[in-house]
């Protein structure tokens, strides 16, 4: 990822200033581009991908809590605290949705729901 100089007192040195416009660069430090147009798409964007965030946070939250409950009901009628099958079940899910990286979140929401063996 490409990120602008930024000098001490917090502005943009001054051979990375846009020419004209801006001329604190603001647009550009929260952007990284000078492009006006190209500035206001990528706010937009970023406007839906947090949307998203917080969707998913939402969602990991829900999800966890919800694991929680089907292991503590599990272990209160005598079950295993683990059911390793279903482990694997989610683990292959995800890697085959989102290959490797996948994996690797899938694991996360495992320990989020039950946490670390």
């Amino acid at each position: 990822m490409m990120t602008d100089v930024v000098e001490s007192s917090g502005s943009l040195a001054p051979h990375d200033r846009p020419a004209g416009g801006d001329p604190t660069g603001a647009a550009a430090a929260r952007t990284g581009t000078d492009d006006s147009a190209a500035a206001e798409r990528i706010s937009e964007i970023r406007k839906r991908i947090d949307e998203i965030d917080r969707t998913i946070i939402a969602l990991w939250q829900e999800r966890a809590a919800l694991s929680q409950e089907v292991g503590a009901t599990r272990m209160a009628s005598g079950g295993t605290r683990l059911v390793l099958s279903r482990e694997r079940e989610i683990l292959e899910r995800f890697r085959e949705a989102l290959g490797a990286d996948g994996t690797q979140l899938a694991l996360l929401l495992l320990r989020a729901g039950r946490g670390p063996l």
